[in-house]
């Protein structure tokens, strides 16, 4: 893996970082306050999106790098780099079902169920912390 890619690897786990710092706020709100909070919610969804939308274009990126096929969907590129070892398969089998919080905020916004958005920011900073470790483990072991 060139140094190039590296970059744009490590830009993408830097999104990923930054919309975990920019969510420890939302952790805190009651589920009343969070639906109340139009503005909030928004944020909240799109730090969300992008998040999940920069560790899919990782695990993509680096499926197709190490000479596989590009995974079939969003969920299985998290199950794929488990399965080539880029993450843990503990850690892939856990993050794959945000690909379908990541479609659900992109194609039914309008359909949303706040409380689970927003149990998915307790999700995000438990398991994304993790992937950020991986995925910088993976590519400093790569050529």
């Amino acid at each position: 893996m060139s140094p190039i890619e590296k970059e744009i690897i490590r830009r993408k786990l830097l999104v990923i970082a930054e919309n975990l710092k920019a969510l420890e706020p939302i952790k805190n709100m009651t589920r009343k306050e969070y639906i109340r909070d139009v503005y909030k919610r928004k944020a909240t969804e799109r730090l969300l999106q992008e998040l999940i939308e920069a560790a899919i274009d990782i695990n993509s990126h680096l499926i197709v790098q190490t000479g596989n096929a590009p995974p079939d969907d969003y969920y299985e590129s998290f199950i794929k780099a488990g399965q080539l070892r880029i993450i843990s398969a503990d850690l892939a089998e856990k993050l794959a079902p945000s690909a379908g919080l990541r479609n659900r905020l992109v194609h039914e916004y309008d359909l949303l169920d706040h409380s689970l958005v927003l149990e998915s920011v307790t999700m995000a900073e438990k398991l994304y912390p993790e992937f950020i470790k991986e995925i910088e483990t993976f590519i400093s072991g790569s050529v």
